[in-house]
């Protein structure tokens, strides 16, 4: 029987990156399978946009290697233009440009433009065809970005800090719309400081943190990784000697404020907690037991609350 090996479509070796002679990206490794919605996290300045860059072709690395459906990013520019598009983390367009002439405008660059027309429809854009880019909303303006990022028929699309600035329903309405693209069979780099945005949207996600990758794995591997994978917090109706919760089996942290205890741990935590709470007849009151989340696992794997 022979096994098929298939290539990621974008693969980075070694990357390193200096600007005056201070290190942003130091060694980042990664692969990104056809197909699948990538995470690259990380808090402000940890080297995730530099990264992307490089893989655009906007940089030139000072050492490692990039490849995009096999091609250099810089010596063979021209050809990634065609494979791969980016919504930049920023961007503007002439403020007197109508939606439809940005459209007309990009699709002009490419030999086998997609069809710019349902393009628009499918990111709900056809009302607004007429209105000039300086007076549409922040949310508009990012689904424009991502109809110019596809209007290439790229294989690959890198989306930039895609949902800053959105209040909660047009990110969700955009998490969709990333959701959608894929399904589309558009392999999605996804740079992103929104754990819960990476949590939802991506099949796998590199942390980086002051230029190295520090974790990659899928969201719920980095979870099940995090020291308190189940997080508890009640206020007992008594005090509860600390030194009791902190011997409970698995528990991994214990913090109190304003009289409500909170704990990292697992099931058999939970368990135990009960059983101590019946032995000395104190109530819980407001318990809540959660898992945690990719923010969780994001400042246990990096240091990031440092």
């Amino acid at each position: 029987m022979i096994t098929s090996i298939t290539s990621p479509v974008v693969e980075v070796t070694e990357l390193r990156k200096a600007y005056g002679g201070r290190t942003v990206v130091d060694g980042v490794s990664f692969g990104v399978d056809e197909g699948e919605i990538f995470g690259i996290l990380g808090p402000n300045g940890a080297g995730k946009t530099t990264t992307v860059e490089c893989v655009e072709g906007l940089r030139v690395p000072d050492g490692g290697r990039v490849r995009v459906a096999g091609l250099d990013p810089v010596t063979d520019h021209a050809e990634v233009t065609q494979v791969l598009g980016a919504q930049l983390q920023e961007s503007e367009l002439q403020s007197k440009l109508t939606v439809q002439e940005a459209l007309e405008l990009y699709a002009a660059l490419y030999p086998h433009p997609a069809d710019w027309r349902p393009l628009a429809d499918r990111l709900g854009l056809t009302g607004k065809l007429k209105t000039r880019f300086g007076v549409l909303s922040g949310g508009q303006k990012q689904r424009l970005s991502i109809a110019l990022a596809l209007i290439g028929n790229p294989r690959v699309v890198v989306l930039d800090e895609l949902t800053t600035g959105l209040d909660p329903r047009a990110r969700r309405e955009t998490w969709e719309i990333v959701e959608d693209v894929r399904d589309r069979g558009v392999t999605v780099l996804l740079v992103t400081h929104f754990m819960e945005e990476a949590q939802r949207l991506c099949d796998r996600v590199a942390l980086i943190d002051q230029g190295r990758i520090t974790a990659l794995d899928t969201p719920s591997g980095l979870i099940s990784r995090t020291a308190g994978a189940t997080i508890i917090s009640f206020t007992p109706s008594t005090p509860l000697d600390h030194d009791d919760l902190a011997t409970l089996p698995a528990v991994a942290s214990v913090a109190s404020k304003d009289g409500r205890i909170t704990l990292g741990g697992t099931d058999e935590t939970v368990t135990a907690l009960l059983s101590l709470l019946a032995r000395h007849r104190i109530t819980a009151h407001q318990l809540r037991v959660t898992d945690a989340t990719l923010d969780d696992a994001f400042l246990d794997l990096t240091g990031a609350h440092r």
